[in-house]
């Protein structure tokens, strides 16, 4: 699955470890993060995330 880097903060959102502390349980695409999940570092929204490009 595919991870998200927040351009505000530099979080980046696994989707392999999932966010818990805020009910996110490991193995939830970013995709299918509810529309107010926010950064759990800085509150951004998830509009400020960009893919992380694969490493070749």
């Amino acid at each position: 699955m595919q991870s998200y880097v927040c351009e505000l903060c530099d979080y980046t959102y696994e989707p392999a470890k999932g966010d818990p502390e805020n009910g996110v349980q490991p193995g939830t695409a970013f995709e299918q993060l509810p529309d107010e999940w926010k950064c759990p570092v800085c509150g951004a929204d998830k509009d400020e995330f960009q893919a992380v490009p694969d490493k070749a």
